[in-house]
């Protein structure tokens, strides 16, 4: 080590705090820094196992493919295993309990089809032998017929016709059980015998939804013995997942005769490798993942850079006399890098360790939700490190410290005895320099004008913390307009905002009965009962939303005497439910009541996915203001007679949906109105009505069942819980990686404000010494501090907020790439963030200034660095 690298190491020990301090904020940097390629990682693995639990490992399926097909595919060289699989058919269950579930659904996999897909035992073990099977044990659960291990079944197997249409293609487990008036109305046909031991039980597989119309139960078939005729399915997992491997396997088929149409991929599995980067998971989180580097990248360097540019400042009376005794340029410009490099050798490795403890804390906290199934995920998170994502983690720690250590380097080299010694470079004064405005004076007084001065006169280091409190502004909002924006793409459009809903067949309604024993059930914790119809409206040009006029252009049957025809969806909710909906949203109740002058809550907000633009859109259904009327009217469809209903008064706009009603069909001209009863008979007969009954449980999958278990007649159960899972589970994940990042954000920008104030204060020590010298009280000293910190504040907002603004506009533009919603400025976070500017700032002061009170004046007159 040189003499100058030792005389460095040496002003490290020295200045002990702005050393530590600088290599805190490096640390939280390369924490930061290292969560997130780890996080991502892991993120995407765990997508990865539970789409592989839920689908199944493989990567691409050749549909009903004979023995020598089977070979070819398994001697192409891209080619891993092959899990071979058939589906023999269905065979009815004798005695079974549930009526929408009245077959056994039999499907053989070979020895590496059962490794492939996930089948769970619960006891015995899988079959080795065509005449063998696992059956579900939800076939003693939910049927009441218990199959034991070592009971031998013969089963009558076919296919699931529809009754009167036996030329049709067979039905598959995929395709819900056909009824007419709540009667079956489909057939099993050329059947065939097939007696089979039993030799297992098995848990109810994932992929099985919970409208197919047969349990799972599995034997076993042996691609060896299959005769020429003989039709498999062969599930293929390549050797290697790349791009390339959706033409390889239409090339594969093509020299083998099988059609394309029989050739699937498992889109769900290889959007985890990133072949599908359309998918709204890998957009999510690549897109978030730069971001948030970017902006770590930006705060560190910012941080960083304060650090190092006081240091050389400290430095340069040293630097200067290094120079006098023959320091070169080169010398000079390296010791600075040394510092960086001593400080990064430190705070790298610990950084890196911190940032996979963080993310493995954060993933215990997670954990416990997702075993509790509150996400839909079976599968938990686990720390996945990568060689890529450390060697990541590196380079963008070393080039954000290189980034920050450029500029004082340079400035060291630059540094020349003369001035170095002097001190002339820092500060370099004129009249106009610290001139300030006589009104600052007359306005807060003396300590106010001096408190300017200082600042004028310290211009690089105002400067300084300027920029540092600008930047951490715009981390801040930045960040977090990104994260609330990013969770609303992943909710446009809405899901289904219930569990379960319940009707009936045709334009039967449920029963009071049945009502109150569904939502008596114990697993149900809220529940309403919404009823439906549908009527018209002609509007007004000047209310209809604004891409309504392309629309009624191409349908002339829209536009009548200049007023557009809109279909209205009314929903009704009972007394106790529409009272508290009307309150969240903000409307009168009694208004809504009022059967004399009816009054409605119009969802104004359509959310949609444009195909054609590859958008999702949230725009306005229409334009309407509160207490503008409708003339609501029927019309007949066969003759087109309208027929006048009534007048109908907004009474509140919102784009809250109640409980069990869905947004308006994806498009223009329907509009959703949530009324009371009393609207609903001024405007429709109650013979006309569609009821629904809305839940909410804490296990779904069990409600289901025991609603099923009712034996009730024409039940339609919906459950709308698969349809949210996946958003769900991206709501959590985003949020986790967001708001945490806000957070280190934040502790990284306080660490920046801390650093470059109190040390830009320890600097001053001369200076207030000598005001206090000349009379400067201590409430007149703390007053200019004060003042001092209004300054910092008001400057670093004049100019962050604008920049932020600029930023999250950007961010905004970005997303209306792969979606289309109104622009609207986070004045929450807004707020939050003045308020916070001024706290830090004065925190801060205080606690510095609160040391330099300390001194001694004659020794903090004679002391020329801290």
């Amino acid at each position: 080590m040189n003499i100058v690298n030792k005389l460095t190491v040496r002003q490290l020990k020295e200045n002990k705090r702005r050393t530590l301090v600088t290599i805190i904020g490096v640390i939280i940097s390369v924490m930061m820094v290292t969560m997130v390629p780890t996080f991502v990682v892991s993120v995407m693995d765990l997508m990865l196992r539970q789409t592989i639990t839920t689908t199944g490992e493989w990567h691409v399926l050749y549909k009903d493919v004979n023995p020598s097909q089977l070979k070819a595919i398994d001697a192409d060289e891209d080619t891993h295993t092959i899990g071979v699989s058939r589906d023999r058919g269905y065979a009815l269950i004798e005695e079974g309990d549930n009526a929408n579930k009245p077959y056994l659904h039999i499907r053989e996999y070979n020895e590496q089809g059962f490794k492939q897909f996930p089948i769970e035992l619960s006891s015995g073990q899988l079959p080795q032998a065509d005449n063998e099977i696992v059956i579900s044990e939800e076939i003693a659960t939910n049927a009441k017929v218990v199959y034991k291990i070592g009971d031998t079944i013969t089963l009558d197997i076919g296919e699931r016709i529809r009754t009167g249409a036996r030329d049709a293609p067979a039905l598959k487990q995929e395709d819900p059980l056909v009824t007419d008036k709540g009667e079956r109305a489909e057939t099993i046909e050329h059947t065939e015998a097939k007696s089979y031991k039993v030799v297992g039980i098995i848990k109810r597989p994932t992929w099985e939804s919970a409208e197919a119309p047969g349990y799972s139960i599995f034997s076993y078939v042996d691609e060896g013995t299959l005769g020429a005729n003989d039709i498999v399915n062969a599930a293929v997992v390549l050797n290697k997942v790349k791009s390339s491997l959706f033409t390889h396997a239409e090339d594969l088929a093509n020299q083998n005769n099988i059609g394309s149409e029989s050739i699937d991929f498992n889109y769900s599995l290889l959007k985890r490798y990133g072949l599908a980067i359309s998918d709204k998971l890998n957009r999510t989180i690549l897109s978030l993942s730069l971001v948030i580097t970017g902006i770590i990248i930006v705060g560190s360097v910012s941080l960083i850079y304060n650090a190092f540019a006081i240091s050389v400042s400290e430095r340069s009376r040293h630097l200067g006399m290094l120079s006098s005794v023959g320091a070169t340029a080169r010398q000079k410009r390296n010791s600075v890098f040394f510092e960086g490099m001593v400080i990064g050798l430190i705070s790298i490795p610990i950084g890196i360790i911190l940032g996979v403890v963080v993310i493995g804390i954060t993933f215990l906290f997670i954990n416990p939700m997702i075993r509790q199934g509150i996400f839909g995920i079976t599968e938990e998170l686990a720390i996945t490190i990568t060689p890529g994502s450390i060697l990541i983690a590196c380079a963008v720690s070393i080039l954000t410290i290189f980034l920050s250590t450029y500029l004082p380097a340079r400035k060291a080299s630059r540094i020349s005895a003369i001035d170095a010694i002097r001190q002339t470079n820092d500060v370099k004064l004129t009249n106009k320099t610290v001139k300030t405005s006589k009104l600052v004076s007359k306005i807060f007084g003396m300590e106010a004008d001096i408190g300017l001065k200082n600042l004028k006169r310290n211009k690089r280091r105002y400067q300084a913390t300027v920029f540092s409190l600008v930047i951490s502004i715009v981390l801040f909002l930045s960040m977090s307009y990104f994260t609330d924006n990013i969770q609303k793409t992943i909710e446009l459009p809405p899901d289904k905002n219930y569990d379960i809903q319940v009707s009936k067949f045709g334009m039967e309604n449920l029963d009071d009965r049945v009502i109150n024993s569904i939502a008596n059930l114990d697993d149900i914790t809220e529940w309403n009962v919404t009823k439906n119809f549908g009527l018209f409206s002609w509007v007004d040009e000047d209310v209809i939303a604004n891409e309504y006029h392309d629309l009624a252009k191409d349908d002339p049957s829209l536009l009548k005497e200049g007023k557009y025809r809109y279909f209205i969806s009314f929903h009704v909710l009972d007394d106790k439910n529409l009272q508290n909906y009307a309150k969240s949203v903000g409307a009168d109740y009694k208004q809504l009541i009022d059967a004399e002058n009816l009054s409605a809550i119009v969802v104004d907000k359509l959310s949609y996915n444009n195909a054609a633009a590859n958008k999702i859109v949230a725009k306005k259904a229409i334009h309407a203001k509160v207490d503008q009327s409708l003339d609501i009217v029927d019309i007949d469809w066969e003759t087109g007679k309208e027929t006048p209903v009534n007048k109908i008064k907004i009474a509140a706009l919102t784009g809250q949906l109640p409980m069990g009603v869905e947004q308006a069909e994806a498009s223009y001209g329907n509009l959703n109105m949530i009324i009371s009863e009393q609207v609903m008979d001024q405007l429709e007969s109650r013979e006309n009505v569609q009821l629904w009954l809305n839940l909410k449980s804490t296990d779904p999958m069990a409600t289901q069942q025991e609603i099923e278990e009712m034996k009730e007649s024409n039940l339609i159960i919906n459950n709308g819980l698969k349809d949210r899972q996946e958003n769900e589970q991206l709501i959590l994940l985003i949020s986790v990686l967001g708001y945490g990042f806000i957070l280190l954000i934040t502790l990284v920008s306080i660490a920046n404000i801390f650093n470059t104030i109190s040390t830009s204060i320890s600097l001053r020590k001369r200076e207030f010494a000598m005001l206090k010298s000349v009379g400067m009280t201590p409430k007149g000293f703390n007053k200019m501090i004060n003042y001092e910190s209004i300054f910092y504040g008001i400057k670093s907002l004049l100019y962050g907020l604008p920049i932020s603004i600029g930023v999250i506009y950007l961010i905004y533009k970005a997303l209306m790439t792969s979606f289309q919603f109104e622009f609207t400025l986070p004045w929450i976070s807004i707020i939050y963030v003045i308020m916070a500017v001024f706290i830090m700032v004065s925190t801060t002061m205080l606690y510095a200034s609160s040391k330099v009170k300390k001194e001694n004046i004659i020794d903090a007159l004679k002391q020329e660095s801290i």
